[in-house]
């Protein structure tokens, strides 16, 4: 049932018909935005504006209406933010002022007008033409709070994006951000490249997929839960440096800093490693702040995050003697680990019996919160990483790190597998994980294999979660506020 004010939109929408005016409009030709005007003419005093003739023509949403007689006041919303127009009778004609005064706030308009400036020193635009362009047969939320219920808020996301200018902020910093990204890539001697997003087996990631079917072949797909092995397959041809940007989907919760489809870039380099890798993401990181935002210090998630200088390096095995005293290095018994974590009361499922995965139970539980600062976290157990080299020095350990900040994970990075024997037992460790009840464990890509049996040149890779990294650059506090349209329950 429409509302009151709805219904006298509606009439009005009828009496602009009646007048041969289209409610919905028509093409419009304008040739500045609000934010310019403001800026070029804000600090010139009020008494030079006698010798100033200026005409811009402007469009947008109306915002605020002060209607008076014969004169009246309102402001005009572009995508770079407000303006005041003073309209007059004796400037317009009756006809023009007479439509106006019919407007309501919401209704898109165009204004064609001399700049001046008010007695407050307000710039302001004196309009010469008024178009009315398109009606709003909704109001807008109340303008001093918008959107209060913050499901709404991220539902209506159009509606959010008129209300709330921190939005409309975010929405213009997250491609620049990206465009940063690429630019960076770019210059280092990376080709950004696209891969499929139906695939047939799920590998590249520990994580439950969402499954579709093709008619035309009569198969189940699934929609990508990682971009890694068609990546490392372009390596195989020769292709040495790619990386790729695109959403995957991974059928698992929504919180603050998950959603179940989301930006993924990964990037692998041949004759690369972890070391490079690391360098890679600090000069990327470094770039981004410097380029976007001219600073090197963000306020995330109640903490100032620095990003400048050399990052904390340290493995999973230190870290978490420094918290707990343990040291995993020194464990060799499965019933020793096992013990361990009894008594520290940390749940062992059937498919984590092993060391390395109490290992990183451990990690969870005592060390990754109080990672803030800028960390590269590495060394991890084998069990856990089953596309990474392992480390020659200790093979119950593989080459790899996972970047923390604020307490979160932002990137993941290997000294890449390119031994596809190896490759297949972890696979087929894997698949022991998966009937154990594992059911984010990789399937067998034989397909991978042999693209590895003609030879992929050693290699570093590294995955960054795009929404997390704009989540700190525009110091978002949920994963909600960087992404348009996030996954949300139906209305009830």
């Amino acid at each position: 049932m429409k509302s009151e004010q709805e219904l006298v939109r509606r009439g009005k929408k009828d009496e602009l018909v009646s007048m041969g005016i289209d409610p919905f409009g028509h093409r419009f030709n304008k040739d500045a935005y609000s934010l310019d005007i403001k800026e070029k003419y804000q600090d010139i005093p009020h008494d030079k504006f006698e010798n100033i003739n200026d005409v811009y023509t402007v469009a947008g949403r109306i915002m605020f209406i002060r209607k008076m007689g014969k004169a009246s006041f309102f402001s005009i919303q572009d995508k770079l933010g407000k303006i005041q127009i003073y309209i007059s009778i004796n400037d317009v004609g009756e006809e023009s002022y007479s439509l106006f005064k019919t407007a309501d706030i919401g209704d898109i308009v165009g204004v064609k007008g001399r700049v001046m400036k008010t007695n407050t020193g307000e710039v302001t635009l004196k309009c010469l033409e008024y178009t009315h362009l398109v009606k709003a047969l909704r109001p807008l939320p109340e303008k001093f709070h918008g959107l209060t219920d913050i499901e709404e808020r991220y539902r209506r996301r159009y509606v959010d994006l008129i209300m709330n200018e921190d939005a409309k902020r975010i929405a213009f910093e997250r491609p620049k951000i990206i465009r940063c990204i690429r630019n960076f890539m770019d210059n280092k001697g990376f080709t950004e490249v696209e891969t499929p997003v139906l695939t047939n087996l799920l590998s590249g990631a520990a994580a439950r997929p969402f499954i579709t079917h093709h008619n035309t072949q009569d198969m189940d797909m699934y929609l990508r839960i990682a971009l890694e092995v068609p990546l490392k397959k372009l390596l195989v041809g020769g292709l040495e440096a790619v990386y790729e940007i695109g959403r995957v989907f991974r059928n698992e919760g929504m919180d603050p800093k998950h959603n179940p489809e989301f930006t993924l870039m990964e990037a692998y380099l041949a004759y690369s490693d972890l070391e490079g890798m690391m360098d890679l993401t600090e000069k990327l990181f470094q770039t981004i702040a410097k380029e976007v935002y001219g600073k090197m210090i963000f306020h995330w998630d109640e903490n100032d995050i620095d990003l400048s200088g050399k990052w904390q390096r340290i493995s999973m095995i230190d870290a978490i003697k420094k918290k707990t005293g343990i040291d995993f290095k020194q464990i060799t018994s499965l019933d020793e680990a096992l013990k361990l974590a009894s008594e520290h009361q940390i749940e062992v499922l059937k498919h984590q019996e092993s060391i390395g995965h109490i290992i990183n139970l451990f990690f969870e539980k005592y060390v990754e919160e109080t990672l803030i600062q800028p960390t590269f976290l590495y060394g991890h157990p084998l069990e856990i990483s089953p596309l990474t080299k392992k480390n020659k020095d200790d093979p119950r350990f593989v080459d790899r790190f996972e970047l923390f900040i604020g307490g979160k994970e932002f990137a993941n990075a290997y000294t890449e597998l390119n031994d596809p024997d190896d490759q297949l037992e972890r696979f087929e460790e894997q698949l022991k994980e998966k009937d154990l009840g594992n059911d984010e464990a990789n399937d067998i890509d034989m397909d991978f294999i042999e693209a590895l049996e003609y030879g992929m040149p050693p290699a570093g890779g590294i995955g960054y979660g795009i929404d997390r990294l704009c989540m700190l650059f525009t110091e978002s506090e949920s994963i909600r506020d960087v992404i348009l349209f996030p996954t949300m329950k139906d209305r009830k």
